[in-house]
């Protein structure tokens, strides 16, 4: 099946609908679902925590992969940015976490501004909002600076233990990035390919750059495993349940990856299996959201 917009074409609008529901749903359910008989306590309001995690992870790699993908398309047409739309929807949905965490949590906002998951939002939230004004300015590539400190704050939100904090920080900044490319970037390369009505030489350049954020993602994700999951929390934690969930659709992705590059050199049509590999790429990013939102193992007494 096509799916419509970036994905395919536009007169499959049931499926882009059925997709996007099928999207929110899980990111609404799936944190109470992956603790099923996990004897894990419920996370308040885990479901509208996990839709704005997903917004803000979806905001990033609409403008990373941008700004990435403009080098990459190279000269001839390019479709309508939407890098200052997603970061104003990431800057929303970052606000509307630290909303969120005041409600939960029964703190006045000025507590809550001075504790450290609420600063790290409040940057997060500044952070897009200037990503947003930058990409509507004359010099969109400045958005890279405010990109970066949203990226830092959220690695930084990721790892509250003290215990090699560093190392954790800087192995969720690597994979963080990288991911955002390799969904974001394909997502405006399949945008400019249809609006030319082609651009092998796009996807080509494409395909080269995505092999070395494959690799980061590879190591980085390898290394974070080992670092938060042990092996007996895997069957019996939410956590260990999703992330099993992410290597499947990692497989999945990367399946689709080779059959994508495959066809380009033997001269057909990639295009196909790079849509639905965008597609696998976007039901990875509402895990991932779904990861965030869900017990650390290690804070379980793993």
């Amino acid at each position: 099946m096509t799916l419509p917009g970036p994905f395919g074409t536009p007169s499959r609008l049931t499926a882009a609908v059925v997709a996007a529901v099928a999207l929110l749903a899980a990111a609404l359910l799936g944190a109470g679902l992956a603790q099923t008989g996990t004897g894990e306590l419920r996370i308040p309001a885990a479901g509208t925590t996990s839709l704005l995690r997903l917004l803000v992870l979806a905001g990033l790699a609409v403008q990373i992969g941008e700004l990435a993908g403009r080098r990459i398309a190279g000269a001839g047409p390019l479709p309508r940015s939407r890098s200052a739309p997603a970061a104003l929807v990431a800057a929303a949905a970052s606000a509307g976490l630290l909303l969120l965490f005041t409600a939960v949590s029964g703190l006045s906002p000025a507590v809550v501004y001075g504790l450290r998951e609420g600063r790290l939002l409040l940057v997060t939230a500044n952070a897009f909002a200037l990503a947003a004004f930058c990409a509507a300015s004359r010099r969109p590539g400045l958005a890279v600076l405010p990109l970066a400190v949203a990226v830092g704050a959220e690695a930084l939100r990721a790892h509250p233990e003290a215990h090699q904090q560093a190392l954790g920080t800087c192995l969720t900044v690597v994979h963080l990035t990288a991911a955002s490319l390799w969904a974001g970037t394909l997502l405006y390369v399949l945008r400019t390919m249809r609006l030319r009505g082609g651009g092998r030489e796009v996807l080509a350049r494409y395909a080269r750059m995505a092999a070395w954020t494959y690799a980061a993602l590879v190591v980085t994700g390898t290394a974070s495993t080992l670092r938060r999951l042990p092996l007996d929390a895997v069957l019996s934690t939410a956590y260990g349940r999703l992330l099993l969930v992410k290597l499947v659709f990692f497989g999945g992705a990367s399946l689709l990856a080779l059959a994508a590059r495959g066809r380009m050199l033997s001269g057909g049509n990639a295009q196909t299996p790079a849509r639905v590999e965008a597609s696998v790429l976007a039901a990875i990013l509402v895990v991932s959201a779904l990861l965030t939102v869900v017990p650390d193992p290690r804070g379980l007494g793993y």
